[in-house]
């Protein structure tokens, strides 16, 4: 899996990218086709009301279907971690409809002809 990170209104440290790739890394226990992830991590903007708020947002590409989630935290920790849950449960589904149907397709081979 090729992993892309881009820092938007932040500067990339080193111990962003890492905690960034040791968390995403593991993406692919949860949905083994995952060919690439963009992730995205940053500031919404300097003028917001309620002071920093931080996003974090992963493009998760899989054969037919681009998963993507965006999670806001106070923290850019936090909205790391946002979005690798969410993403975990959204890969898990998608793998659990692809197991699905791979059963469906097998249940009709192995079904006699009359």
């Amino acid at each position: 899996m090729i992993i892309n990170i881009k820092a938007t209104n932040i500067d990339l440290t080193d111990a962003i990218r890492q905690y960034v790739e040791e968390k995403m890394g593991g993406l692919t226990k949860y949905f083994s086709n995952i060919t690439q992830a963009d992730i995205d991590i940053g500031m919404e903007s300097h003028h917001h009301q309620k002071g920093k708020i931080f996003y974090a947002e992963v493009n998760a590409h899989t054969p037919k279907k681009i998963v993507r989630v965006r999670k806001n935290a106070v923290n850019l920790y936090k909205a790391i971690d946002k979005v690798k849950d969410h993403i975990k449960v959204e890969l898990g589904e998608k793998g659990k409809r692809m197991q699905a149907k791979n059963k469906k397709v097998l249940r009709r081979t192995k079904e006699y002809e009359i």
